[in-house]
């Protein structure tokens, strides 16, 4: 075969320029309108590994190989990468770097890349995964000592073992993890000193409006003890005759840039967060403490927060208040299956906690063990240890301890400064927590205690096709069953099909409705045709209930991921949508 011209150059040097551009001169909706199949938040580079997938997949070349950044292995990259591979002619990834830095000291560039090289039925071999082995004594564009190789089938992640993609998300796990607020606005948050000043001339119900307030780095680092003006459930007419003084800041430092701003919703409730997450909201309505953890974090860890503070989103929220869900979520197994299933952001390379993958498709163990209460009890000693040392000792970190225990598990000698941290945050006591609490959890879901960590993701992945057929057939291990299913009612018992539980189509209304000219009247009439439907949709299924929804699937479906990304909707990993 001619050697094909693929422009690489363009890809290599504005790899996500679809995702991330915001003109509109018909180039993206040209791109978007040839590539419907490919998810509109998918990286530029992406359509050109499609186009070169096809090829190779036709025969027309023979093999092809491209760098991408490193999120090729994030969801909807991914699902690019995946449709090829689950198609029917055996066409592979045939050699893959999962991850390695790209520094080029005279641009500036200073990024972490994959590299793939995909083949051909003809052409298949042994796939080769080279994993770059790290060397921390190493500079930032060297480090690494040599690679360590894999041989195997090279799936959509780029990884080889058990097969991630196959997991499902389980209904038992459903409303309960969501984001937390985006502000929109730094007026809304107020110092110490500013809250009590602004509170004099308010009323009563201060408390409810002046919050406090956390976010990323007040997990990993020091709290920073601020407090933010919320606003919500409230109109612009109840704020200004309630709380005069805290809509003026507002007025004064938050409405003129928001005035700019081309969302019509965050522009016109300017009052308002820019995303208020009510789903969020609800799920720990009525708590006294709820779960979070920091969206992307070196080390992965969960704590309790009071349930007057508000989440930031940068934190990932779970509506559980009990300590043996802290305790699972806690525990290597979790961390293990987190790290694998979510994604990697930044230069740093930090894990990155994607709460539908992490979250909703994992299995926890019965909630009927007999160590259920051992974990419970570690979980609570975990929680107050760490709460505790930081009280006692203002400057200590989450960052800094769990640096420390990583230190101790690979009996590195610690620095003077680390030292310190070891004595004010008894991170040896720490240890020895997360230890027992490693094998309560290995017990409860009945595994050794030195399980290897291929071991843990296989049988968590067998787990979750367990309970998701579970599930087909009407039976639901809720975490929180008084939010989750407050009737007691259960799903209907569905056919389960051969190779994975699915829900039954509803049927198109026989009258369809007018698709409205204006975005906001779209993104409405969509949320509310979700919450009508019996089982999750298509975006295509979707575009054709509206009239003249021929050819609007690709609108469509970015509005339904807006619409996910706002927890107003969700969606199932098959790419289906719902409420």
């Amino acid at each position: 075969p001619q050697p094909v011209d693929f422009h690489t150059e363009d890809a290599i040097l504005r790899p996500n320029a679809i995702s991330t551009c915001d003109c509109r001169d018909g180039y993206v909706e040209a791109l978007w309108a040839m590539y419907p199949d490919i998810p509109n938040k998918a990286d530029y580079v992406m359509y050109w590994w499609n186009h070169a997938a096809e090829l190779a997949r036709r025969h027309e070349i023979r093999r092809f190989g491209l760098i991408t950044t490193n999120s090729l292995r994030m969801t909807f990259n991914r699902r690019v990468v995946a449709s090829h591979l689950d198609a029917d002619d055996q066409f592979a990834i045939d050699f893959a770097i999962p991850d390695h830095p790209w520094v080029d000291s005279s641009d500036g560039a200073d990024v972490r890349i994959s590299m793939t090289v995909g083949a051909s039925p003809a052409e298949r071999t042994n796939s080769i995964l080279s994993v770059l082995i790290p060397d921390q004594s190493g500079t930032h564009a060297t480090r690494g000592d040599g690679f360590k190789s894999h041989f195997g089938e090279i799936r959509s992640d780029l990884t080889i073992g058990p097969n991630l993609d196959s997991a499902f998300s389980l209904t038992s796990n459903e409303l309960l993890s969501y984001a937390g607020v985006k502000l929109h606005g730094s007026g809304f948050i107020l110092k110490p000193e500013e809250s009590v000043n602004l509170a004099v001339d308010a009323n009563a119900d201060v408390a409810n409006v002046i919050r406090e307030y956390r976010n990323g780095r007040d997990i990993t680092k020091s709290p920073r003890h601020v407090k933010v003006i919320d606003f919500f459930g409230l109109s612009s007419e109840e704020a200004r005759t309630k709380f005069p003084s805290l809509l003026q800041r507002i007025v004064d430092r938050v409405k003129p840039d928001r005035d700019q701003n081309r969302d019509r919703s965050i522009s016109e409730n300017w009052w308002l967060f820019g995303r208020t997450r009510p789903e969020m909201r609800e799920s720990i309505q009525g708590l006294s403490r709820y779960i979070a953890t920091v969206e992307t974090s070196k080390h992965r860890f969960f704590v309790f927060l009071d349930a007057s503070v508000l989440p930031d989103n940068k934190l990932i929220v779970f509506g559980l208040d009990d300590a043996f869900h802290l305790g699972i979520l806690s525990s290597y197994a979790h961390s293990v299956w987190a790290l694998a299933m979510g994604g990697r952001l930044g230069v740093g390379n930090d894990p990155t906690y994607q709460n539908l993958r992490c979250f909703d498709m994992f299995p926890f163990p019965e909630h009927t063990t007999s160590n259920n209460e051992r974990i419970r009890i570690l979980a609570e000693q975990l929680d107050a240890h760490r709460k505790r040392q930081q009280e006692l000792h203002p400057k200590l970190t989450m960052t800094g301890m769990y640096n420390v225990l990583e230190k101790l598990r690979e009996g590195e000698p610690l620095s003077d400064k680390e030292q310190t941290i070891h004595e004010q945050g008894l991170v040896s006591v720490l240890k020895q927590i997360h230890d027992d609490l490693d094998a309560a959890v290995c017990e409860a879901y009945g595994w050794p205690v030195d399980i290897a960590d291929e071991d843990i993701l296989q049988r968590l992945v067998d787990l979750n096709h367990q309970r998701a057929a579970e599930e087909a057939q009407g039976h639901i291990r809720w975490l929180r069953p008084e939010f989750q299913n407050p009737d007691g009612q259960t799903q209907k018992q569905i056919d389960l099909p051969t190779d994975k539980p699915t829900v039954t189509k509803p049927a198109v209304p026989v009258t369809k409705q007018q698709w409205p000219s204006k975005l906001p009247d779209q993104m409405q009439l969509l949320k509310a045709t979700l919450e009508q439907q019996p089982s999750p949709l298509t975006a295509k299924e979707v575009s054709d209930l509206f009239k003249g929804g021929r050819g609007r699937a690709a609108k469509v479906e970015e509005l339904l991921e807006t619409l996910t990304a706002i927890g107003q909707a969700r969606q199932t990993e098959d790419g289906r949508f719902a409420t």
